[in-house]
């Protein structure tokens, strides 16, 4: 009897052996190659992820993990970093990133477009981007290609080279413009343009300057921005390749998007079964806060302010007279003020204020003292006072901050400010009223029982579908027809013509024949 156990048992261990794929890890090559600083909050965690859960990744950027010593599955190429700040300074003839502000919508399309055209070429001439493109023996060497879906798309001849398919990740939310390469039609009357302070509840005056303006990007792209990344990719591959793809056609080869939203920051739209939302992604559990942070939030007997603008917009670089307006109202405040100020050496800082040109965001968020968050609107700090429930007091500057705070606002769970127009009278007020009017609270502990309540976790989601994307080898059946449709077709510009044509014709032919008897007519009379 024990040996018939004894044999049962082993052969429930050999099936049990058998689900397990111990050759599950697969081959990934990622380039990330523009230089913005907080896109890598999210590229780094899913590369972080994408080791740890032991696939093979082979990492192209200009910011090294290589103090992390992520173990033998991480392979690094560290690439140098395009002059962002000092190029778009140059760009925009601004002083500071502040001074973004002033830009028109327009403006800041030609910004990016031209950010993406440079950065792009930078990116594709470095020895190390050369080097995977010259490589033997490529066909076979990678199971994916994982990239940025931002404005080098140029990163995407990897793909081709390699014969793999891709997926990308885009940092921001959904952008309209995705809809071409996905295969799907965005309705723009309730889908305001990224870079549009718009809710999905617009009015016709607002309507009609998001339209313009996704018009007018689609028109730049289609004229302007393609042809120019078309004679990039000509200049650094007609040499070796005897007929260079279009990025058009590179952007065929993209079977999944993953991108850096989730309701109630997303609202409802079409979405192609490869377009993913994944946002909150970045965020972790909170871990212990250094010494003096804690000790300076738990004594927060009537709770505590967080101040802080982003990785890229420096508090240091705020005017003197809006610093005094700042520090006069915070030394008016029962509140402790813990503010990410990049000169530690702060005059005149009132003893309920503390400043580190470095803080760990998301742990203080965590804080149950925490009860109001100052921000620039920044999508990864937006998500992160909404998963962890504080209210915000937004300050945008540029890009889709104005759209993040103006969902808040909507949502009733942030109040906005402009800095360049603020007042001691305006701070103290939008900032009684946050700490004081219980609603604020309330609608952000909705919003981030929402932002957290889904069947997996945003890590959890983008594992799946990259996993699942290199176990069906592209996953070709999750791509829209409308990916392979020329423009005319895909905007049903054919039918839109024949139905003119069915309703004109006739038309004109009647009008022909009035004409023509009315001639004959006066000629009958004469």
């Amino acid at each position: 009897m024990q040996l018939k156990d004894g044999s049962r048992l082993l052969l429930l261990c050999l099936l049990a052996l058998q689900q397990f794929d111990f050759n599950a890890g697969a081959r990934i090559l990622a380039p990330f190659v523009f230089p913005g600083k907080s896109h890598f909050m999210m590229t780094n965690a899913i590369i972080r992820e994408l080791v740890k859960q032991g696939h093979e990744v082979t990492f192209v950027t200009p910011f090294s993990l290589a103090n992390e010593k992520l173990g033998a599955n991480y392979t690094e190429i560290l690439i140098k970093q395009w002059p962002i700040w000092p190029t778009l300074l140059k760009l925009t003839n601004a002083k500071s990133i502040m001074d973004m502000t002033d830009m028109s919508t327009e403006e800041m399309l030609k910004m990016v477009y031209i950010m993406g055209l440079e950065s792009t070429d930078f990116a594709l001439e470095q020895p190390e981007f050369q080097k995977l493109v010259h490589a033997k023996d490529k066909v076979g060497k990678y199971d994916l290609l994982l990239a940025e879906q931002f404005y080098n798309e140029g990163a995407y001849i990897l793909g081709h080279l390699y014969q793999i398919p891709i997926v990308t990740i885009t940092t921001s939310a959904y952008h309209n413009v995705y809809d071409s390469f996905v295969g799907t039609i965005t309705p723009w009357s309730y889908s305001p343009h990224l870079y549009k302070p718009y809710t999905e509840h617009m009015s016709l005056t607002q309507r009609i300057n998001s339209i313009y303006t996704c018009l007018l990007e689609e028109a730049i792209r289609a004229f302007w921005y393609y042809p120019k990344q078309d004679a990039i990719m000509r200049k650094h591959f007609s040499k070796i390749m005897p007929v260079v793809p279009t990025i058009k056609q590179l952007q065929r080869n993209v079977s999944a998007i993953l991108f850096n939203s989730y309701m109630p920051l997303e609202s409802p739209r079409p979405l192609a079964f490869n377009t993913i939302p994944v946002g909150g992604l970045h965020i972790k559990p909170p871990k212990a806060l250094p010494a003096n942070i804690k000790k300076f939030l738990d004594e927060a007997k009537h709770g505590a302010v967080y101040f802080s603008l982003g990785s890229q917009v420096r508090s240091a670089d705020l005017p003197p007279e809006k610093l005094e307006i700042f520090l006069k109202v915070f030394r008016g405040m029962k509140q402790r003020i813990l503010w990410k100020f990049e000169d530690e050496q702060l005059p005149n800082l009132p003893a309920n204020v503390m400043v580190q040109k470095w803080m760990p965001q998301n742990d203080i968020l965590a804080h149950p003292n925490v009860k109001v968050f100052i921000a620039h609107g920044g999508l990864f700090g937006t998500q992160e006072a909404v998963y962890h429930g504080v209210p915000v007091l937004g300050m945008p500057f540029y890009a889709d901050q104005y759209l993040n705070i103006e969902k808040g606002k909507n949502a009733g769970f942030t109040l906005g400010l402009d800095y360049r127009y603020i007042t001691e009278e305006q701070l103290r007020s939008s900032l009684t009223e946050l700490l004081e009017n219980p609603k604020y609270m309330a609608n952000m502990k909705r919003a981030s029982k929402v932002f957290r309540d889904r069947p997996l976790s945003g890590m959890d989601t983008a594992m799946y579908w990259i996993n699942y994307v290199i176990e069906h080898r592209g996953a070709p059946h999750m791509i829209a027809a409308g990916v392979d449709m020329p423009f005319y077709q895909f905007y049903m510009l054919d039918i839109v013509a024949i139905a003119l044509a069915l309703v004109l014709l006739p038309t004109l032919a009647l009008c022909l024949c009035c004409c023509k008897a009315s001639k004959n007519k006066k000629q009958k009379l004469h």
